[in-house]
């Protein structure tokens, strides 16, 4: 039986699999059908969710150890500088897609809910996983 962290750990890397794999599956299909336009939009916003995503987590991290080796939360100004640098990072993206046409606009935000497939399709295989172990 896994512990919380080893699942945390696990369900994590095969998140960061699963996104990598996703957008890599989905850049040339979207390149096929909508162009180059839509696809370098993609990929764009699957960059910008995969370093969003991974911040997060270590943000969450620090939140967690700093809270359990004193008793105290970390600095609020530490948490919104890196929470604003992220929705920053995004604001960015998005401002030089707009510069282009609606259809990257549309590939960008495709791109930025990666991680919503990623968990899809993972919940579906966690799913099935447990099943399996207990039949």
């Amino acid at each position: 039986m896994e512990t919380g962290e080893v699942f945390a750990r696990r369900i994590f890397r095969l998140l960061i699999v699963m996104m990598t794999a996703l957008a890599l599956a989905l850049a040339p299909a979207l390149w096929i059908r909508f162009g180059h336009a839509m696809a370098l939009s993609f990929g764009l916003g699957c960059v910008v969710s995969l370093i969003n995503f991974y911040w997060l987590r270590r943000t969450l991290e620090a939140v967690g150890d700093r809270f359990q080796a004193t008793g105290n939360a970390p600095s609020a100004a530490g948490m919104i500088a890196r929470f604003l640098l992220r929705y920053l990072l995004i604001a960015a993206a998005a401002y030089v897609i707009l510069r282009g046409t609606t259809n990257s606009l549309a590939g960008l935000l495709a791109g930025l809910s990666l991680p919503v497939g990623a968990i899809l399709i993972l919940a579906v295989v966690e799913t099935f996983r447990a099943l399996r172990a207990v039949l």
